[in-house]
C-alpha cells in the first residue's frame, strides 16, 4: 500500500528499507541454496515492479537496500523488467559490502557488544555496513533507480539529500540531519501513528500513512503523511520513532558521521505536520560495523493451548515432562541430550498457550520431538488442546565487529568507488547535558502513562526504552522513579542486566538502556516478545513519584 500512496503525492525520491540484521543472514542461506536468489523477491514481484510505468512518468527516484547479500541479482532483474516494458531508466548497483570471502579470517574475533568469539567457518553472510555516499554518487551520475547491499538504513535517506543539496563530507551537522531524517523515516508507520502510546488517539490503522519528510538545505525537515491517509504526525509519534533501537544518542554512530540527537527539537506545525531541527554531528570514525551470521544446531518449536482451572500450573508441569520425556527418547537413540530446552507461558491462569522450544545439534532429535509432543493430548494435563505452530529451523546466530573503512571499497556497476574518508571523533568530543533532578521530599505516585510515551526496541542483547515526558515539568519526576534499582525490581523476568540512562533535553526525554536483558538477540531469543516491543508498555503502570501539584494537574 505504501507505493501507491506515495506516488499518488510529489515525493521525489521513495526509499524501501529491506534488511534487518537477521534479515541478512536468511538471505545469506537463500544463496546458498542458490547462488541465483539472495534477496528479496517481492520488491519486484509486489512494491516496485507492478509500479514502473509511473515511477518513471512521475521522474520518482527510489532507493533500496533491498539486493541484500546479491545486488547485482536484483538490479539486473530490475533492469529486464524496464526493458521488458520499454521504460528508459538508470539502474545502480552498489556493492561491495560482502566480506564472505574474508571468513577464514574472522575465527576467534570477538563480538563487539557481548565478546563472544566469532567461528571459523559455517558462515551464511559477512556484511559491512555502507554508508551513504556511494548512493550520492549514483544519483549524481544519473540513476533513477539505485539498488543497494547491506547499506546502513538512514543512508537511503541521506544520500539524496547530499546529492541534491550538495553537502560536503564533513559537514557534519548537516550530514547528522540527515541522518535523522532518515532514522525517523526508515521504519515506515512507526513515526505515522504506528505502535504509539496514545493508540486511542490514531485513527485509520488500515490505511496508516506512510511517512514523507519534507527536506530542506539547512538540515530541517518536516515529518509528515499523505492526505487522507491514516494515522498521525505528532511531537510524540516523532520523539518515540526518534530514540527507537538507540544506544548512547549523543553518539549514534553511522558510516558518514556521528550523530547527537540530545538537541534535536520537535514543533507541531500543522496537522499531521511536525518540524524537526537541532541535530549535531561530529566527525565520523575510521571503522565500518560489520555483521556476520551463521547457522550452528536445530531448534523445534511447538504450542500447546491448556485450558481450565490452575492452567499456568499444568502447563509448567507439563513443559517438564515433555522435555524429560524427550531426553529419555534421546538416550534411547544413543543420542546427545537438549542444548537447550524452554518452556514459555503465554495468558493468564485459566488459558494458557505453552510454546515448548529444543535445541540440538542435529535435526532429527528435533524431528522426534515435534512428533511426540502430540501425546500430550491424551497422556498429560487435563485441558491440553490440540498443537500448533509447529517449526522446525536452523539456529541463527549474529555477530557484529569493526572493519577498517580503508578495507572495505564501495563499488557502483562493478567500478571502485573511492571515498574521500573523513574521520576523527572521539568520546572526548561529546559534553553530557545535566540530569534533571527532583527537589521535593513530598511526593505521591503517579503511572507513568499519564506523564510520558515511551517506545522500546532492541540491538544485540541490548533492549532500549524511550522515556518522553508529557509536559517538562513531568521530567525531573519521571529520571528520578525510573532508577536501575526500581526497573530490576519492575522485570524480574528479564534476569540481569546493566541499567544506563541517558538524557534528552531537546525533547524533554530520556534513553534508558538495559545490557543483557535480551540473551541471544533477536535471533535466538524465544520469548513471546523476542523484537521487546512490549518492554515500554509493560512500564504504563510503573509508579512514578510527583510532587503532589503534578498529580492535581
Amino acid at each position: 500500500m505504501a507505493v501507491p500512496q506515495l506516488l499518488a503525492t510529489n515525493v521525489d525520491y521513495i526509499m524501501f528499507d529491506y534488511l534487518a540484521e537477521g534479515a541478512m543472514g536468511l538471505f545469506g542461506r537463500m544463496r546458498q541454496e542458490d547462488a541465483k536468489s539472495g534477496y528479496p523477491s517481492d520488491f519486484m514481484d509486489v512494491h516496485v515492479g507492478p509500479f514502473l510505468q509511473q515511477i518513471a512518468e512521475k521522474s520518482v527516484r527510489i532507493i533500496a537496500n533491498a539486493g541484500a547479500v546479491n545486488p547485482a541479482g536484483l538490479a539486473s532483474d530490475v533492469r529486464s523488467k524496464i526493458d521488458e516494458l520499454g521504460l528508459k531508466l538508470k539502474v545502480a548497483c552498489i556493492s561491495g559490502d560482502d566480506l564472505m570471502d574474508r571468513a577464514a579470517d574472522l575465527a576467534g574475533t570477538p563480538d563487539m557488544f557481548t565478546g563472544a568469539l566469532l567461528p571459523s567457518s559455517g558462515y551464511t553472510s559477512i556484511n559491512a555496513y555502507l554508508g551513504a555516499m556511494p548512493i550520492a554518487a549514483a544519483l549524481a551520475d544519473g540513476a533513477d533507480i539505485v539498488i543497494t547491499g547491506r547499506t546502513v538504513d538512514s543512508a537511503l535517506t541521506l544520500g539524496p539529500l547530499i546529492h541534491e543539496f550538495g553537502w560536503a563530507v564533513d559537514d557534519w551537522d548537516r550530514l547528522a540531519a540527515g541522518t535523522v531524517a532518515g532514522h525517523l523515516i526508515e521504519c515506515s508507520g512507526q513515526v505515522t501513528g504506528g505502535t504509539f502510546t496514545d493508540w486511542r488517539d490514531v485513527e485509520g490503522w488500515e490505511n496508516i500513512g506512510s511517512p514523507i519528510a519534507e527536506c530542506r538545505a539547512d538540515g530541517s525537515c518536516i515529518i509528515t503523511k499523505p492526505e487522507n491517509s491514516g494515522g498521525l504526525v505528532s511531537v510524540g509519534t516523532v520523539a518515540e520513532q526518534l530514540l527507537y533501537e538507540v544506544g548512547d544518542p549523543q553518539t549514534y554512530f553511522v558510516p558518514d558521521v556521528v550523530c547527537d540527537f540530545t538537541q534535536v527539537t520537535l514543533e507541531q506545525v500543522g496537522d499531521d505536520r511536525v518540524r524537526v531541527t537541532g541535530a549535531k554531528g561530529y566527525s565520523a570514525t575510521d571503522s565500518l560495523k560489520a555483521c556476520a551470521t551463521w547457522d550452528d544446531g536445530w531448534r523445534g518449536i511447538a504450542y500447546q493451548p491448556i485450558i481450565g482451572p490452575d492452567a499456568r500450573a499444568k502447563a509448567k508441569k507439563q513443559a517438564a515432562a515433555m522435555f524429560a520425556r524427550g531426553s529419555m527418547m534421546l538416550r534411547g537413540r544413543g543420542m546427545a541430550d537438549w542444548l537447550r530446552t524452554e518452556a514459555v507461558m503465554i495468558g493468564g491462569n485459566e488459558e494458557i498457550l505453552l510454546k515448548l522450544i529444543v535445541e540440538h545439534d542435529d535435526m532429527l532429535p528435533c524431528q522426534m520431538f515435534a512428533r511426540e509432543q502430540f501425546s500430550s493430548i491424551s497422556a498429560m494435563s487435563p485441558g491440553t488442546s490440540v498443537s500448533f505452530g509447529i517449526q522446525i529451523q536452523p539456529v541463527m546466530h549474529l555477530g557484529s565487529f569493526l572493519v577498517p573503512k580503508t578495507g572495505v571499497i564501495a563499488q557502483i556497476n562493478g567500478e571502485n568507488f573511492l571515498e574521500n574518508v573523513q574521520s576523527g571523533f572521539a568520546p572526548a568530543m561529546i559534553e553530557r547535558p545535566p540530569v534533571p533532578k527532583l527537589d521535593t521530599e513530598t511526593l505521591e505516585t503517579v503511572p507513568l502513562e499519564k506523564l510520558a510515551f515511551a517506545r522500546s526496541g532492541e540491538k544485540g542483547e541490548m533492549i532500549n526504552i524511550a522515556i518522553i515526558a508529557r509536559k517538562p515539568e513531568n521530567l525531573a519526576s519521571l529520571r528520578s522513579s525510573l532508577t536501575e534499582a526500581s526497573l530490576t525490581d519492575w522485570f524480574t523476568d528479564l534476569g540481569r542486566f546493566t541499567v544506563t540512562t541517558y538524557d534528552v533535553p531537546g525533547i524533554d526525554a530520556f534513553n534508558i538502556t538495559l545490557d543483557g536483558a535480551l540473551p541471544g538477540g533477536i535471533n535466538q531469543s524465544q520469548r513471546l516478545d523476542p523484537a521487546a516491543k512490549s518492554i515500554a508498555q509493560r512500564l504504563m503502570n510503573f509508579p512514578v513519584s510527583v510532587p503532589p501539584r503534578i498529580r492535581r494537574v
